[in-house]
């Protein structure tokens, strides 16, 4: 019955892990959406605001090998439950900057919040896999897009009402936290052994991590193209309305959620290697059709196939760094901190890009670099071969002996 209860307890933890994801993709739904409120408040240019903007993934960049020391120190619930909590709370800091350098300095922690909460969850997540034999972490990673979906929502209707986002994050803030809180009462409490030593509290990342990041580099590019420049592209390149081009980034986004959701079967029956070089060949046809799209539809068609094709990709390079050390925390901040570095680059890149020449060359980058999903995508082969294999036990049905 001991295995029986440990089941338990590991499935009870995966759907605790995966509220907090949601919790975690809430927050940027639900900052996203007040990001013209804020720029208003803050009275800040265009260029300004983009300047602001790159704060978030520099703050996440500098904490997230931070997060490893926390969770070896004060052991992974407790870590997560205090990361977690400063992320949803960090909500209310960038509506209250009165100016841009304050503004930058909000973002800048809001940007380390989320960056070690991210590192933490992943990591526990990555924990419940390995025990449960089977993939979760696409899921997972759609749980975020879900609660992403969910903030934005909320946030459409407050700016809508036309109410202060003071007073909208502050409420939000609240009610994640509460949320976040108790989704972590049931998530694995992980304690570090008595001989193990602390993890040095800046590193670089093992050579591992830096190969499985080079994936992530490349699927987080086209994911940060083609949810800033999808709109644009058909309102500018193809001549559309505005409502059609918003529906575009809506659809991508929309696409990218559901097949994160149902990931995981896929990649239990096909393993990593071939779900992310399949993946690969999705993300490249969109990215093909995209730049040789001369009606509405055959552009917006691509853009769902990229984002059918990169979905799966960076939950599966937080699995793999996971299982690529023994340092699974280090292992991860390594990898979301080169992704990260390509979502702050990738829509200026395009942008730069565009400026020189088209935005169809800017696309035809994309589509290039989603070759190297398929290319490279050997990379996470460690990844399937050290799944654990956990087979179902039998004590669910009755002893029949007294």
């Amino acid at each position: 019955m001991t295995v029986v209860y440990e089941q338990r307890e590991v499935r009870r933890a995966r759907y605790a892990v995966a509220a907090v994801f949601a919790v975690h993709g809430a927050v940027t739904g639900s900052f996203a959406t007040r990001v013209p409120w804020i720029q208003d408040h803050a009275s800040v240019s265009p260029g300004q605001l983009g300047l602001a903007l790159a704060f978030p993934a520099l703050g996440a960049s500098v904490a997230m090998p931070l997060a490893g020391g926390i969770s070896h120190r004060y052991g992974a619930r407790t870590a997560l439950r205090g990361l977690l909590a400063l992320w949803t709370l960090s909500l209310v800091l960038p509506a209250l900057a009165p100016n841009l350098p304050v503004l930058c300095l909000a973002l800048f922690a809001y940007g380390a919040s989320a960056g070690m909460a991210d590192v933490a969850m992943n990591a526990l997540g990555v924990e419940v896999e390995n025990r449960l034999g089977r993939s979760i972490m696409s899921g997972l990673h759609g749980m975020w897009s879900a609660g992403a979906l969910a903030g934005s929502a909320a946030g459409t209707l407050a700016a809508h009402l036309g109410s202060d986002a003071r007073l909208h994050h502050a409420l939000a803030a609240g009610v994640l936290t509460v949320l976040g809180l108790i989704a972590c009462t049931w998530v694995l409490d992980l304690q570090p052994a008595e001989d193990e030593e602390p993890p040095p509290r800046f590193a670089l990342p093992p050579k591992s991590a830096l190969l499985i990041g080079a994936i992530g580099f490349c699927a987080v590019f086209a994911e940060g193209a083609s949810l800033d420049w999808s709109a644009v592209y058909l309102r500018h390149q193809l001549d559309t309305s505005a409502g059609l081009a918003a529906a575009c980034t809506t659809g991508f986004t929309l696409t990218m959620a559901v097949a994160r959701i149902a990931g995981d079967k896929v990649v239990d029956r096909f393993g990593s290697v071939r779900t992310v070089r399949a993946s690969g060949v999705l993300a490249v046809l969109g990215g093909l059709l995209v730049v040789v799209a001369g009606h509405p539809a055959v552009a917006m068609t691509g853009f769902a196939l990229m984002g059918l094709g990169i979905a799966v990709v960076v939950p599966l390079c937080f699995a793999a760094a996971g299982r690529s050390g023994p340092n699974p925390s280090q292992a991860i901040a390594g990898v979301a901190t080169i992704t990260y570095t390509s979502g702050l680059v990738a829509p200026s890149a395009i942008g730069g890009l565009a400026q020189a020449t088209s935005l169809v060359v800017s696309f035809g980058l994309v589509t290039l670099l989603a070759c190297g999903l398929a290319a490279f995508a050997g990379v996470l082969r460690a990844g399937d071969r050290d799944r654990p294999k956990v087979s179902r036990p039998a004590a669910a049905v009755p002893d029949p002996r007294p």
